[in-house]
């Protein structure tokens, strides 16, 4: 008899595989046989005769077991823009491969990510996911769609009208924020319709991770409330919200009804995840855990509170040891969880003694905000994680909390397998780049191990490592970053990956514009750095400056997942009305440039997203209005003057282009929609990029050693 999970494993390789069907219990050449194996989590694979035999303690284990064998015998990994299925015309006899799972749990996601990325998935990208998840070792998800409902049925009960519901929750593309207290009755209302078709993908959503046998993580009230029911203000990024006190039992009780709303609309794990004072500091912290434990508790006995350590180390100078200390004996060790997020730069274990005996997961989170740059420091991760495995109190698990997804794939892929094994990192390194494409490129993946993932780690965080592509424009004169490795390695990679060809081209082509991007950046931070530094207007010069946008966007553009157009249409397909479609077309774009209100500085392109359409038709025109007023800020006396004219210039650019109804220009002097003739091929974009701009970055050497700014 196969084991509860079968179903939920043929459909992964029938999805990953191609493979054909089971028909009354006979297993057909190309498929797999599943068994059930006892232990700790494990699998055992093989296959002969065309057939692939997996035992495992568990569904996502056996997918564990069968990536394995991809990965071994077929010299496939599936990463997140493999090509599906891989229709596979045999499967290789292959002896027993064994794994077992160094951690009990493997956690995925992180709030941001539901705004940053998978905002306007529907069910097929969903579905995709869960797959890989799953593949990947995944075992606790954080799973927030459709949690709208259950705030909209609990405040229903406590008296609030529809539109007062809708109201509070605001733009669908902000609504993580809504749930981790941040903000509300922002960017909305709520459009008319969205809350019935998310609660159904939701329940679809976990269903297919639970059949897995995953144990979802779903949110639980944070203090944070509509403006009637509370009577404390608090600031997020310059935006206002309203808590109620933990000593007053409305907080308990609320944490109850929410749930209880929760359990009714969608089941439960019993894992709760809680952040009541993310990046803000709390009025009473020593109050809540007693309000958060009590209240979830009496909605279920089981409750555990799953707590990010990030206001541990975002606000370390009031999270000290001992405050910490304090706040974590007051939850009982059995009812907390809690989430190191930043593993591989600033990871709170070892100032907090592995949390005072408290489980923890140890998280590699990287990308803030979806930014598309590729950069990572894959040797820091290894050591980090490695040094949490050994420590005298390990971590429970492992995980990946990233704010975005579907970028820098090595690196997240790299923390999944420590998950299973060790193995150098160097080897580990071309094996990926090998299995990620189908055939070996090592001279491009040597090429990017020393350049592009050999940053240093704390300088990834958005306010040190920058671009000025993607920096707001002023006239403080301030030098861009410079490159932190050898230029001439990175156009080793590019010219590695140009003269590859491979089966998983899609894999390649993405790889290979991101290495495109990464030169055109430095080569605009360059072109900055010297129109700085002359202190005076130079025609050829600044022409020179933007044209190098225009060929950043051209070279966006040629991948549809790089284009501001795909992720508008993503969001506007979920609207059932017009007033629908102006709020989820102004969340898609707001959030990935002013992110809050152009005349709130807080933020202000957070995303740094290096999109086809965003590149040219916003952040280009942002700096041709710096260039305009340039000239009033090098006369005597006349920065102050011409800085508030280029901050009334960007918040007028950024009003009409976030309100945009039409498609969107790339050319300032509004010549032509975007797209009306089909982007260019990847590797001619690439060729010709690289060709044109090969000598101006070599020469950018010896600044490798400088300071990042």
């Amino acid at each position: 008899m196969e084991p509860p999970w079968a179903p939920a494993v043929h459909g992964l390789w029938a999805r990953v595989a191609g493979a054909g069907r089971v028909e009354s219990g006979h297993v057909e050449s190309g498929r797999v046989a599943l068994a059930p194996l006892a232990g700790r989590r494990a699998f055992e694979v093989s296959a002969r005769d065309g057939v692939l035999h997996v035992a495992a303690t568990d569904g996502v284990s056996a997918s564990v077991g069968i990536h394995r064998y991809l990965r071994d015998a077929c010299g496939i990994r599936i990463t997140w823009d493999t090509s599906l299925p891989l229709a596979l015309d045999r499967l290789p006899a292959r002896g027993p491969l064994r794994g077992q799972a160094r951690v009990d749990e493997f956690y995925y996601l992180n709030f941001c990510t539901y705004s940053y990325t998978t905002a306007y998935w529907g069910w097929d990208e969903w579905e995709r996911e869960i797959d890989w998840m799953a593949l990947h070792g995944v075992t606790m998800p954080l799973s927030l769609v459709g949690h709208e409902a259950t705030l909209a049925r609990a405040y229903g009960r406590m008296g609030l009208s529809e539109r007062e519901i809708r109201t509070f929750l605001g733009g669908p593309g902000y609504l993580p924020f809504v749930y981790m207290g941040c903000l509300d009755s922002f960017a909305g209302p709520l459009p008319s319709g969205w809350l019935p078709a998310r609660l159904a993908l939701g329940r679809r959503i976990l269903e297919r991770q639970r059949a897995f046998g995953m144990t979802p993580v779903l949110p639980a009230f944070t203090g944070h409330v509509p403006h009637t029911l509370g009577t404390r203000r608090r600031t997020w990024q310059g935006l206002e919200t309203t808590v109620v006190a933990a000593e007053d039992p409305l907080f308990r009780r609320l944490t109850t009804e929410i749930a209880v709303a929760q359990r009714e609309l969608f089941g439960t794990d019993h894992r709760y995840a809680s952040d009541p004072f993310i990046e803000m500091i709390p009025d009473e912290a020593a109050r809540l855990p007693d309000a958060i434990v009590d209240g979830l508790r009496a909605a279920d006995e089981d409750a555990v509170w799953v707590l990010q350590s990030w206001p541990f180390s975002y606000q370390r100078d009031y999270w000290t040891t001992e405050r910490v200390r304090e706040f974590l004996d007051r939850i009982p060790a059995d009812r907390v969880l809690i989430l190191d997020l930043w593993g591989e730069a600033e990871p709170q274990w070892p100032r907090l003694d592995g949390y005072a005996g408290r489980p923890w997961i140890w998280n590699g989170l990287l990308n803030f905000g979806g930014r598309t740059e590729p950069v990572a420091d894959l040797a820091s991760t290894d050591r980090n994680l490695e040094a949490a495995l050994a420590s005298d109190r390990p971590p429970v698990g492992l995980g990946l909390t990233m704010e975005a997804i579907h970028n820098n794939p090595a690196f997240y892929a790299l923390i999944a397998d420590r998950a299973w094994s060790y193995a150098p990192l160097d080897g580990w390194l071309r094996s990926f780049g090998a299995e990620r494409y189908g055939a070996a490129v090592d001279a491009a993946w040597d090429a990017l191990r020393v350049s592009v993932y050999a940053a240093d780690s704390r300088a990834i965080f958005p306010e040190r490592f920058i671009s000025i592509a993607v920096s707001t424009p002023d006239y403080s004169f301030v030098p861009a970053p410079t490159v932190r490795y050898e230029p001439r390695d990175l156009v080793a990679a590019c010219e590695a990956l140009l003269d590859a060809t491979v089966p998983q081209r899609t894999a390649l082509a993405n790889d290979l514009a991101l290495c495109g991007i990464a030169l055109l950046l430095r080569v605009i931070d360059g072109r900055y750095n010297a129109l700085i530094r002359v202190r005076r207007v130079d025609p050829g010069a600044a022409a020179r400056f933007l044209a190098a946008f225009d060929d950043l966007d051209a070279l966006a553009a040629t991948r549809p997942d790089l284009c501001l157009e795909t992720w508008v249409a993503a969001a506007t397909r979920w609207a059932s009305d017009a007033d629908g479609q102006r709020v989820l077309a102004d969340n898609a774009r707001r959030i990935v440039t002013v992110w809050n209100t152009p005349e709130n500085p807080h933020l202000d392109n957070y995303a740094a997203r290096l999109w086809g359409g965003l590149v040219a038709g916003y952040l280009k025109r942002r700096w041709e209005l710096w260039l305009r007023h340039l000239p009033a800020a090098l006369a005597p006396d006349g920065r102050d003057a011409a800085q508030a004219a280029l901050d009334d210039a960007l918040r007028t650019l950024a009003t009409e282009f976030v309100a945009r109804k039409g498609p969107l220009l790339t050319h300032s002097d509004g010549k032509g929609p975007f797209l009306t003739t089909p982007p260019g091929d990847t590797h001619a974009v690439a060729a010709r990029v690289l060709d044109r701009y090969r000598a101006e970055f070599l020469a950018l050497k010896g600044t490798a050693d400088r300071a990042v700014h």
